[in-house]
């Protein structure tokens, strides 16, 4: 069963699993795709298009991996010796394939050399990681009549799974904020789906205020919305004030997530 817009429900495991790396290939300068599988993937669960992993990693590229053996994963991890202890990132399910055992995670190179970003340019086929599902935020509730999606590099697996499951007849306005034309990937839109890719510039990721200018002057359709804002902690904020305050969005109708946070200089 391949999971897009289908949710696997039974025996769903809550303790970290066990995977390993199938293919890793770049989508954009900056994006790699990596396939993995386990023996456990098809009872991994799925909530919806931004359904959260947390990433398992070796704490050193000699290292072996070792997992918390328990739903209580959390005090078992802090219990480890550091040697052995592993890094915990989050991450975005792209694609979940239970009957193939098969789990796609996008990882943005951030150029900073930290552990995940660093482990996504290495990754080979049969490199071993920790994979825990942990559920999903994206909810439309069911009165909804269109949708907006705003996002940077970080969301946009969430935006894009999203997008694409959308049904023939939705209406939808995805906003995703990228470097260039390069960094920007095919996504299979609806008709009534308009996505925008939003340019930085020379900009740094975080950098830049491209996302709400291009907001503050788009007309937003009639009738009852819902939307989904994630990416870097500042941007999400500020797009969350202009959609509640300005442009009057129920706040309950709007998720937003900071997914990362740019640091001070």
């Amino acid at each position: 069963m391949t999971v897009g817009s289908t949710l696997v429900e039974a025996g769903v495991i809550r303790r970290p699993m066990l995977a390993e790396v199938v293919a890793n290939r770049p989508l954009t300068p900056h994006l790699r795709r990596i396939t993995l599988t386990g023996a456990e993937i098809d009872r991994f669960g799925y909530d919806g298009p931004d359904h959260l992993v947390r990433i398992f990693l070796v704490p050193a590229p000699d290292a072996d991996l070792h997992l918390p053996d328990s739903a209580q994963w959390w005090p078992a991890l802090q219990a480890m010796p550091a040697e052995r202890r592993p890094v915990v990132r989050n991450y975005t399910v792209r694609r979940l394939d239970a009957g193939r055992r098969e789990l796609d995670i996008d990882f943005v190179l951030h150029g900073d050399g930290g552990p995940a970003s660093a482990w996504a340019l290495r990754a080979a086929p049969g490199d071993r990681i920790g994979v825990l599902s942990d559920g999903a935020a994206y909810a439309p509730p069911a009165d909804t009549d269109w949708q907006l999606f705003v996002g940077d590099e970080t969301a946009m697996p969430a935006i894009t799974a999203a997008v694409e499951a959308l049904p023939p007849q939705a209406r939808a306005i995805a906003l995703i904020e990228v470097g260039s034309a390069e960094h920007e990937i095919g996504v299979r839109t609806p008709p009534g789906v308009t996505l925008t890719w939003l340019h930085r510039g020379g900009a740094p990721a975080g950098g830049s205020d491209v996302v709400i200018r291009t907001l503050r002057d788009l007309a937003l359709p009639a009738g009852t919305p819902y939307a989904f804002v994630a990416g870097e902690s500042a941007m999400v904020t500020t797009v969350r004030r202009h959609l509640c305050t300005e442009r009057g969005i129920a706040k309950e109708r709007v998720y937003f997530g900071g997914y990362w946070k740019l640091a001070p200089h």
